[in-house]
C-alpha cells in the first residue's frame, strides 16, 4: 500500500480570482487522487496555514494576488511566519504558484520563486500567472470571474503535481 502523500495550497484571495484558481487546482489534485492513489489535498487560506502545515505536506501550490507589483500582503505574512520554523526541513520538495494580476503578475512570481529557492524547493512548473486586465479602480476592486480556459490550466496543474507526488516523480 502507498503511504498518503499532501499536497497543500495555500492562497489569499480578496476579489474572489484567486481563490478560483487555487479551488481549480485542488479540484485537478482530487482527480488525480482518484485516478492514481491516496492524495490528501489540503486548500488553507494564508491567514490560516501555519509551519505545522508546510512541515506536513510533500509539496505545495501557493496562489497570490499580485497586489502594487508584489505578493499580497497575507501570503507575505505566510511567508514570513512559517519561514523560518521549516527553513531546512522542507528541502527538495516540490511547488508550483499561481497568480492572479491585473496587468503583469511576473514580480509577484519572482518573490515566491526568491522565498521557495530559499527554502530550497524545487519548482515544477512555470509559475502560471492570469491576468484579469484589471486597470481601474472600480475594475481593480470589483469580484473577479477566472474564466474557463484558465480554471483548466490551473485544474491541470494540480493534477500533475498530485500525480506526480502519487508517483514519486517529485
Amino acid at each position: 500500500m502507498k503511504p498518503t502523500r499532501t499536497l497543500l495550497i495555500v492562497y489569499h484571495s480578496l476579489t474572489g480570482g484567486t481563490r478560483q484558481m487555487a479551488q481549480a487546482a485542488h479540484d485537478g489534485a482530487m482527480r488525480a487522487s482518484l485516478v492514481e492513489g491516496d492524495l490528501q489535498v489540503r486548500l488553507l487560506p494564508a491567514t490560516e496555514a501555519g509551519p505545522a502545515d508546510v512541515l506536513a505536506a510533500d509539496g505545495y501550490v501557493f496562489a497570490t494576488p499580485e497586489n502594487l507589483a508584489a505578493i499580497s500582503g497575507l501570503m507575505k505574512d505566510f511567508f514570513d511566519r512559517c519561514y523560518y520554523p521549516v527553513l531546512d526541513q522542507i528541502n527538495g520538495r516540490p511547488y508550483a504558484s499561481l497568480i492572479c494580476a491585473g496587468s503583469d503578475g511576473h514580480n509577484a512570481a519572482r518573490q515566491i520563486d526568491r522565498i521557495a529557492t530559499g527554502w530550497r524547493l524545487r519548482a515544477v512548473a512555470e509559475p502560471l500567472i492570469v491576468c484579469t486586465h484589471a486597470q481601474t479602480p472600480e475594475a481593480i476592486a470589483a469580484p473577479k470571474q477566472i474564466g474557463p480556459d484558465d480554471r483548466v490550466q490551473c485544474e491541470a496543474l494540480g493534477e500533475a503535481l498530485g500525480t506526480g507526488l502519487l508517483l514519486g516523480v517529485f
